[in-house]
């Protein structure tokens, strides 16, 4: 598995392929439905967004609240494609990666090209042990949406794959960085 250092420098995201592992350190943001579609109704009414989404990573994801002394609780991806036409709207404004589980639309693949940004799965089923790679977490925006709300996280070692990469290269497809190696 290759680590990177979150945000991605641009000719690493580039470099990256369907299939290939990876593990991310840094910081990223979360947002699920509800808070994609404020910060699209925000973007319609012409109004600033309450977080800058310049090379960021978004993770699809609706933690439990934390045992007591624990950063957070289980933090487990939840489906992606509920999110692909908010996403669309939003990946103009400078988002690296979002990540998630399952299939996208062949409209968000595209989308991915054009904004040379990757869709990136992680393991569904296991929130407890994705929650021991965040090292901190904080709500940023929409705290009144409670397990949806905005949070800027850091994290470490944490185990993602490439499902989509900037090249058209889809995971879900049956294209891998094996097969495509180009």
């Amino acid at each position: 598995m290759r680590k990177i250092q979150l945000p991605f420098q641009m000719e690493e995201l580039l470099a990256l392929r369907a299939g290939e592992e990876l593990l991310l350190s840094g910081e990223i943001i979360t947002a699920r439905d509800a808070a994609h579609l404020r910060l699209v109704d925000l973007l319609k009414a012409g109004k600033e967004l309450p977080v800058s989404l310049e090379n960021t990573t978004i993770y699809y994801v609706g933690p439990t609240p934390p045992k007591p002394g624990a950063v957070i609780g289980a933090a487990g991806p939840t489906s992606s494609y509920r999110m692909d036409e908010l996403a669309i709207q939003l990946m103009p404004l400078g988002v690296q990666a979002m990540i998630g589980k399952g299939q996208r639309s062949k409209a968000y693949g595209q989308s991915l090209r054009q904004h040379r940004a990757v869709y990136l799965a992680t393991y569904g089923g296991a929130g407890a042990l994705l929650s021991s790679c965040i090292t901190e977490s904080q709500v940023i925006a929409f705290e009144d949406l409670g397990a949806e709300a905005i949070r800027r996280m850091k994290i470490q070692d944490f185990p993602v794959i490439v499902a989509m990469d900037t090249r058209g290269g889809d995971l879900y497809r049956g294209d891998s960085y094996e097969e495509r190696n180009d």
